[in-house]
């Protein structure tokens, strides 16, 4: 299976790399910066389950001119972009995608799906999420800060046909967790739900979840946020439904010992683009279609967009 990975930030290149150290037959769609970057360094990955560097000679690499003077296409595009990217990304990759194509999305959110199909069709694309904290260092190597590197995919009609099987074949034994998930729009849910969760505590708090929920009365407003989260999925027809991933979250998000911030979270503190439409200002709307009230979803909401803005009035990308 001929596989485009759409970006080499943290996630793509993590389980982009995984998959070409390998052996399975990888690309790389890249900026110019990024490609250069790689061609001086190569691919290095830093976990606890074995760190691992593929050198220069290794990797394959293409920019958007080259895909696009070339159209070559490719069985499995997998989009791992922030969201706000999502526009300028599928113009990149679009000359990549052939009639048999599979769009696999790992972006945050629900809202790229529907992009995606316009753009595709709605039978390339499938659903997609990841359960992983990583991040580049200062010189684009990956590091990953805990345990979890979950991929999870899936048909959004919940069939489990020959493609998603095939899929799922190509993809396991490649030094991460995979897993074929017949409805994945529920767990694509349950990741939303927590990473709003954790987004806006962290925002809203400006500190890491343990810090944030010892402080005087963090605790409550943790759980107040995260209730507002599963309100929010409830209406939309996706019910927390496993008892044992709840307390688990729930172990996450309230830990007074947890060090754990998000993307979104890190990516504000480092003055950079967050994902505050997609992620929080996505679900508030889906909520108020339900008549759901989140006050700590759209204040949080409120102060991102906010510093967006700031960020726009000092021409800051």
């Amino acid at each position: 299976m001929r596989i485009l990975v759409m970006g080499a930030g943290a996630v793509g290149a993590y389980f982009g790399g995984r998959l070409a150290a390998t052996g399975r037959d990888v690309t790389f769609l890249v900026r110019e910066g990024r490609a250069a970057q790689l061609r001086r360094t190569g691919l290095r990955i830093f976990d606890e389950y074995g760190d691992l560097t593929l050198p220069p000679e290794r990797l394959r690499l293409l920019t958007a001119q080259q895909l696009g003077a070339w159209r070559e296409t490719f069985d499995l595009i997998v989009v791992s972009t922030k969201a706000y990217s999502l526009a300028a990304a599928m113009e990149d990759f679009a000359p990549a995608v052939g009639a048999e194509t599979m769009v696999l999305p790992l972006l945050n959110g629900m809202r790229h799906l529907e992009a995606l199909q316009a753009r595709f069709g709605a039978s390339a694309v499938l659903g997609g999420t990841t359960y992983i904290v990583a991040d580049l260092d200062g010189e684009g190597a990956v590091h990953s800060m805990t345990a979890l590197h979950d991929l999870n995919f899936g048909e959004l009609d919940r069939r489990v046909t020959a493609r998603i099987q095939a899929l799922e074949t190509t993809l396991r034994g490649a030094g991460f967790e995979v897993r074929l998930r017949p409805d994945v729009l529920a767990t694509m849910w349950q990741k939303w739900t927590m990473l709003a969760s954790a987004g806006a505590i962290n925002c809203l708090l400006r500190a890491p979840i343990g810090a944030a929920v010892s402080a005087p009365g963090g605790r409550e407003t943790a759980r107040a946020v995260m209730l507002e989260c599963e309100t929010i999925a409830a209406a939309n027809g996706y019910p927390a439904e496993d008892v044992a991933q709840q307390l688990a979250t729930e172990q996450r998000l309230l830990n007074p010992g947890s060090t754990l911030t998000t993307s979104m979270y890190r990516d504000m503190q480092r003055g950079l683009r967050v994902e505050s439409d997609h992620i929080l200002g996505d679900l508030v709307e889906r909520g108020r279609r339900h008549g759901v009230a989140a006050p700590l979803l759209r204040a949080a909401y409120a102060q991102l967009s906010v510093y967006a803005s700031s960020l726009s009035d000092s021409g800051t990308r």
